[in-house]
Order: C-alpha cells, then structure tokens, then sequence
C-alpha cells in the first residue's frame, strides 16, 4: 500500500481553532440581551397601563398629608414658616369741598405702609378621635418700615369721617325731627364729613370725639374708632376643622366657625354656607377643574377661586386659582348672587358685596382694589382710580401634587356709601357713591428653606411615580442594542457563508515545472503535517 495525501486543491476553514467558542458567547449575549429587553418591557409596561406607583404614592399622600399629630405638614400649619405681609394703601381726598357740592371726588392713593403678620394657631385641641380639630388663631402685627413709605405715626391722610357716616345711617330709621336735633349737635362740635388723621390713628384707632359723647350716653358704644381697632392680637374667632383623616378631600376643610356651621345674615341657604378652608391649606392632588373654596371671615362669606394658569415660583411648579368674575357678579347676570343682597333684591352691581349686614354701624361695602373687575360706573365716579390686573389681581398659586400654597396676594377694597341723609343739611348735595377708604394687600411667598425642601420632596415623588417609565426607556435601548448586535451577528455569518472554504495552495503551473525524478512528498501543502501511508 503507498502513502495517502490531501489531493491537490484542498480546502479549510478559516479560523477553523477559535470559531465555537466565540460564536458562542457571542450568540449568549445577543439572545440575553433580548431575553432582558422583552421582559423589561413587558414589566413596564404593565406597570404603566396599572399605574402601579403613582397609585401608591397617591395613596401615601392622602394618608401622611393630614391635621394630625404624626403627619409632617401639623407643625408648618400650627406655625407657618412663610414670612405674611400686610400692605396697606389709602385714598387721600384732595378735594373734599367739590364733593360735598355736588362734584365728583377727586383721591390720591398713598402706601404702603407695611406691617408682618405672626399668625401662630393656639389653643390646639383634636376631637372625635382625631378626625377634627379645634384652634385659635391670633394674628399680631409688628410695623416694617424698610417697606413703607414713610411712617404712619406722622403722615397725614384726609379721609370718610366713617364714625360721622355710621351715626347718620343709624339715625336713618328715625323720625325727620330726631335727625335734625342730632344734625345740629353735631355741627356745634365742629364735625365733618370729612377727617384729616394720622395713618397710624385711622388704621390702629383713636379716641373719637362723637363716639365719645355717644359712649357717655350708651356705655356699649366703644369710644374709639379704627380699621384694624383691636384686631393686633386677637383672633376672627374659634374654628374647628377637618382633619382629612376620613377623607383626604376634607383636609383643612372649616366644620365649624363660632359654633355654626353656616350663617344667618344673607338672604339665602347657599349664601349662608361656610365652604372650604381658610386658605392656609388645601387636600393634596389638585387638579386644574374643580373649583377650590375659602372661607373669607372678614367678607362674611366663601368664594371660590378657578384654575387660571401654571406659574414657578423659587423652581416649583404651581397652579393659579383666582376668583372669576361671577364672584362678585350683579345677581342680574349671576342669579346665584342674589343671596347676598340684604334686605332681599336689594342689590348692589358688579364688583361690590355690601358687608354692613355682618359688621354694624356704617354701610361698608367691599371690592377689590381700585374696583377692578367691578363695573365701570364705580370707577368712573371717582377720579385717581386706576384698576389692573397685575397690582389688584387676588391669586393664589397652589403646588397641586401637596397642595400647598406656595404664594399668596388676597387684596381687597374697603369703601363707604356715602349719600344724601334728610335731616342733615351737609349732604344735600352730594352724590350717592360708593366712596374708597383704604386697599390691603396680604402677601406671602414660601421661604427659601421650605422650597428646597419641597423640591426635595417632589424630585422624590416624580421620581418614584416614573419609575415604570424608567423601565420602559431601559427596555428600548436594551432593544436597539440588541437590534444592532443581532444585524450585526447575520452580516457575518453572511460573510463567512460566502467565503466559507478558501484554497490552500494552486501548485498547477508549479508542478508542471517539477523535475520528474524529484518525487511529490506528503506534507507538500501549508498548514498539513506528513502523514504515514497506514497498511491495511
């Protein structure tokens, strides 16, 4: 037997020692690759559809986002930390004597004179097991001259005698003679329509000369006379509210105010609802729908405050609610309003709320600032008047996930009707109006401390409730990656398929020039060892 040879033009396949194992691993990490991207997805996914996290955070925040002991937010609303301002602004009359003819007034806004309100809550005491709670709330005012505009103690304002204008709509029930006699006291006292006070005696009080011989006459009259007259540290009276322990949507909500759970003076059963909170607080996960209710002790009555528009403030997004226009509205375009003419259609029109029903005495009549949103023939009644949105715009911006008032302006109007009383000569000519006193403006913005904490917090919050989003992004860059290993994985196996044997050696031309007597050995070929012929 002879000896065996590869024949001639042989073929192998290249990289024949390294092919299995790398195929191999590279095969394991495509399919792994694939195998993770389809099971994050599909986790995802369902996750999204379930909405899985933002449920359950949801859930947590209705439950730690309460007036009681162990919840986070009862300590910021026994003490708020945001710093309130109280900005007051008066309308000077430059020309009393055109007016008391018969002429159209003529005012000068002057402010503001600045004071921070401390408003702690006192007195705090939980009922029914926690589900409400009882509280007090003083509020003190300490003056901020860095932000007035001078000192109230020595500037000057000429304003409505209002305890003059309260005497004569007391009298006004009474026979013609009785006013008459009471007229000319007052004139033998030297008294006007009109008063020339310090701000500090207008806004804080004074020992009023008519007041006090009416006091000396009736003891239960208080002698003194002033806007804000023991208002520095007292209280608007005893509260009780929700817990939101029931029902996170009661959170803060007033059961109670003084006792009552509505009111008695206006004309209607829904006029004489008390809704809402106070507006220190409001139930978390507010949207831009509904409709949010405060309780306004100093107006006698709840409005109700609609979604406006999204706004930053300090880096935390916010929505605005405002009063819409139907707030104040004429009961002739707003039959709902009607409730809060007293006696029965005896209305005012658009922009006013005659308050003088809860507040005896003089016809006060409330608006906001300058009369804006009101109509046109209070403004146009009186000149220095200036109504805009920007400066007598009340809004309240809400982080709605907590909600939590991040920033507050409340403005309002306190004015007077002054008109013609028979019996007193002085106001015989006068034009009835609805006569401008003095605007407040009630400001308060989250401090810098409580915004980085609630940026904090809401990072957290946005972070855990796009958790399955998170997922889902992962899932897609795992599939393009595996994708492009895939392609990448066939475009060889496409190559190597097309040159999958290659020559190992063409000797043709050679061997024909190889001396016959030099006989062709085994193991003339590259890469081939000899091999021994094998005996059969």
């Amino acid at each position: 037997m002879g000896h065996y040879s590869c024949p001639r033009g042989s073929y192998l396949r290249r990289g024949q020692q390294k092919t299995p194992g790398s195929m191999t691993r590279r095969s394991c990490a495509i399919y792994a690759t694939g195998f993770i991207c389809a099971h994050l997805l599909i986790v995802g996914i369902a996750l999204v559809v379930a909405q899985v996290f933002q449920t359950m955070i949801h859930s947590r925040l209705k439950k730690e986002i309460t007036l009681t002991e162990k919840s986070q937010v009862f300590e910021a609303w026994k003490n708020p930390p945001p710093p309130v301002y109280m900005e007051y602004y008066f309308f000077n009359v430059t020309n009393p004597e055109v007016f008391m003819a018969g002429g159209k007034a003529s005012v000068k806004q002057i402010g503001p004179y600045t004071y921070r309100e401390y408003r702690p809550r006192e007195n705090v005491t939980f009922l029914e097991n926690g589900t409400k709670v009882y509280a007090l709330n003083p509020k003190t005012f300490v003056f901020v001259p860095e932000k007035s505009v001078g000192d109230p103690q020595v500037d000057i304002v000429r304003t409505v005698n209002i305890p003059f204008v309260a005497i004569m709509n007391e009298l006004n029930s009474y026979s013609f003679f009785l006013r008459t006699i009471v007229s000319m006291y007052i004139n033998s006292l030297g008294i006007e329509l009109f008063m020339t006070r310090t701000v500090h005696e207008v806004l804080w009080g004074f020992k009023d000369p008519l007041l006090t011989k009416v006091h000396s006459m009736k003891p239960e009259v208080d002698e003194y006379f002033g806007l804000m007259w023991k208002k520095n540290g007292t209280h608007e009276g005893e509260f009780v509210f929700h817990t939101g322990e029931q029902n996170y949507l009661d959170y803060g909500k007033i059961d109670t105010w003084n006792g009552l759970r509505e009111m008695s003076w206006w004309s209607s059963n829904q006029s004489n609802m008390i809704n809402g909170t106070d507006g220190a607080v409001f139930h978390p996960l507010i949207n831009r729908n509904e409709l949010l209710y405060i309780f306004a002790a100093d107006l006698c009555r709840s409005i109700h405050l609609a979604y406006v528009e999204d706004v930053e403030v300090k880096g935390i997004q916010a929505y605005r609610f405002a009063p819409p226009n139907d707030v104040l509205m004429s009961p002739k375009n707003n039959p709902a309003n009607a409730g809060f003419c007293v006696p029965a259609g005896d209305c005012l029109g658009t922009g006013v709320l005659k308050v003088s029903v809860c507040r005896e005495g003089a016809p006060i009549v409330v608006s906001f600032p300058h009369f804006y949103q009101a109509d046109p023939a209070y403004i146009n009644a009186i000149d220095g008047l200036n109504p805009n949105k920007e400066e007598h715009e009340t809004y309240l911006d809400l982080q709605p996930t907590a909600g939590v008032p991040i920033r507050a302006c409340k403005r309002a109007q306190l004015n007077i009707i002054l008109k013609r009383v028979q019996g007193f000569p002085k106001t015989k000519n006068i034009t009835e109006t609805i006569f401008p006193i003095m605007f407040v403006n009630e400001t308060a913005t989250i401090d810098d401390e409580s915004a980085a904490q609630m940026r904090s917090l809401l990072l957290i919050v946005t972070l855990v409730s796009n958790f399955p989003v998170l997922i889902v992004g992962l899932g897609i860059i795992l599939l393009l990656v595996f994708l492009v290993l895939f392609c990448r994985n066939r475009q060889k196996k496409t190559a190597k398929d097309d040159t999958a044997y290659t020559p190992v050696s063409d000797k043709t031309d050679e061997s024909s020039e190889t001396p016959a007597s030099q006989p062709m050995k085994n193991g003339s070929y590259i890469a081939m060892s000899p091999v021994e012929a094998q005996k059969c």
